[in-house]
């Protein structure tokens, strides 16, 4: 029997892959909230071999498109949306009361899954940190504009001096460079091996062609990521997370100083190291007694190899005397 001739657009590439206003359409999205929506979800753009729509098109894979319509922020982005539209609809009425009720039942949405989602394991978020701690610690020292959130920076800001803190604890610092982009720190966490670059604290001029919409996405991914890591590092060496804030030393600049690490017995900063400096004393101590103990046999055996030689010493000495005389 003859086979049947495919009709074209129903198998292939063109079934395959769909491009960006296609997946648009099918979201029922915006081009903002689709692009914030792939960062988080780790969907990127692909290359297929047979581009029909055209080569200046952008494609996704059809089982990406598919994959984003299960996931609970598509329908976050949706609410909050349509919650854009009603403040705008309300301030255009100029209804005060209505216009705080809104900002106050804001929606929102948790990245907490997708987190759990990207990285199974503990150690395969270690082992992708490096970009989040580098992205952290770039926007902890940028000043706030109106695309930059002061509440973001400042959170970046706490979770590099949490990371820092704990790094300086566990002693798990292993290298650092110095270059003109910044400093370069190395740091063995979990077994491995993690690097990131932390900028020179310079006035910053904020340059006009970068999108920051998209790097504010890419750091709301990052900042949840981070969290996650520093509650699992602080748990695991006994501390409790977070970490308290000494508003004097925070207020003075102090940096690392103003973390107050506390311990899960409630016992705080010094009283820890006290505990461990004692803990370390003892073992310290038995090890010192010991040394003591082998190194005053060491000195018996030495002072009885020279009594012998000078026992030897003497006894030449009659013998050379009785044969003189």
């Amino acid at each position: 029997m003859a086979r049947m001739a495919k009709k074209p657009g129903k198998a292939g590439d063109a079934v395959n892959y769909m491009t960006r206003n296609q997946a648009i359409k099918r979201l029922q999205l915006s081009l903002a909230d689709f692009r914030r929506l792939c960062i988080l979800k780790g969907v990127y753009p692909r290359d297929p071999k047979k581009k029909v729509k055209g080569r200046d098109k952008t494609y996704y894979a059809t089982k990406d498109i598919l994959f984003l319509l299960h996931e609970p922020v598509l329908e976050k982005l949706r609410e909050m949306k349509a919650h854009r539209k009603k403040v705008v609809k309300a301030k255009a009425r100029k209804d005060k009361f209505k216009v705080k009720l809104l900002h106050e039942n804001k929606p929102f949405y948790l990245l907490d899954h997708l987190v759990k989602e990207r990285f199974p394991t503990f150690t395969d978020a270690v082992r992708d940190m490096d970009d989040a701690l580098s992205m952290a610690t770039l926007f902890a020292g940028l000043p706030s504009t109106d695309s930059i959130d002061p509440k973001r920076v400042l959170n970046c800001r706490r979770l590099c001096l949490e990371f820092c803190s704990y790094v300086i604890k566990s002693g798990a610092l292993k290298k650092v460079f110095l270059s003109i982009k910044g400093c370069y720190f190395q740091a063995q966490i979990e077994g491995q091996m993690v690097t990131w670059l932390a900028p020179y604290e310079f006035g910053q001029d904020m340059p006009v062609d970068v999108d920051y919409r998209v790097m504010m996405t890419f750091l709301e991914f990052y900042e949840t990521q981070l969290h996650f890591i520093n509650y699992r590092l602080y748990s695991k060496i006994g501390l409790k997370y977070p970490p308290r804030i000494d508003t004097k030393l925070d207020g003075l600049h102090a940096g690392l100083r103003a973390i107050v690490l506390e311990s899960k017995d409630g016992k705080e900063g010094e009283d820890v190291e006290k505990i461990e400096a004692g803990e370390t004393g003892k073992k310290n101590q038995g090890k010192g007694s010991q040394r003591i103990k082998t190194l005053k046999g060491k000195l018996a055996k030495i002072a009885g190899q020279e009594e012998g030689d000078g026992m030897e010493e003497e006894g030449l000495e009659e013998d050379l005397d009785a044969e003189m005389q």
